[in-house]
């Protein structure tokens, strides 16, 4: 069965757009044009992935991707006109997964729907448990444990988190991790990567401010601590 695609613009050129060639690419495509309808569609049809304008008439692309967040962790990638990176990252520490902005080429949204769908099928599938003081990280299982509580990592903080735990005290470059997760050619703005490391932080560390586990490499990136005791 083909994926099943929603895009939400308010402009029916680019609708129309991205639904031929998300439809010649084999996909299945559902359109709205406002965050309300966008809203009960994703509710209703429960789509594979959405395409997400950020500015919309009513409620607003935030807006729609705050109030999916709170029901579904179905992939969002962001469409919008704005080149603020705080726009960007804002969208992306809500919960979108990727983003990619206006005017662009649809056959790179194509190839961003694909890479997204990838990761949410494939994801990262290498057996072993990484251990490192409290915490416990399950590669195969997809399960993160700090002193025995489940931790909810989104897949992209999921993947972050093991591509660092499996180089313990290797140093990746911002543009190294986006190549891992996304598996294309990514024009994008590699600062992105902060606001996934931030909200994954929240979630691992006792105190976000003064990380254990994911360590900010200064010049360079991130590593996974390699020396954490318990």
């Amino acid at each position: 069965m083909n994926e099943l695609i929603l895009v939400v613009d308010d402009e029916p050129k680019i609708v129309k757009l991205a639904r031929d060639y998300l439809e010649k690419a084999g996909f299945q495509v559902l359109t709205a044009g406002d965050g309300q309808t966008a809203l009960a569609m994703a509710r209703t049809e429960k789509p594979d992935l959405i395409v997400l304008d950020l500015m919309l008439p009513g409620m607003d692309g935030l807006d729609v991707c705050r109030a999916i967040r709170r029901e579904s962790d179905v992939p969002i990638v962001m469409l919008t006109a704005r080149v603020e990176e705080t726009d960007q990252v804002t969208g992306l520490e809500l919960g979108a997964d990727d983003y990619i902005t206006k005017p662009f080429s649809p056959r790179a949204l194509v190839a961003r729907v694909r890479a997204v769908l990838r990761r949410v099928r494939g994801g990262v599938h290498q057996p072993g448990m990484v251990r490192a003081g409290d915490l416990e990280i399950d590669l195969k299982g997809h399960c993160v444990q700090r002193a025995g509580e489940d931790l909810h990592l989104t897949r992209l903080e999921f993947n972050i988190l093991a591509a660092l735990a499996q180089h313990p005290g290797q140093a990746f470059t911002r543009a190294q991790l986006l190549d891992r997760l996304h598996g294309v050619a990514y024009d994008g703005y590699d600062r992105s990567i902060d606001a996934h490391v931030k909200n994954l932080r929240r979630k691992l560390e006792a105190d976000p401010a003064e990380p254990r586990y994911v360590l900010t490499v200064y010049g360079i990136g991130y590593k996974f601590n390699d020396e954490v005791q318990a």
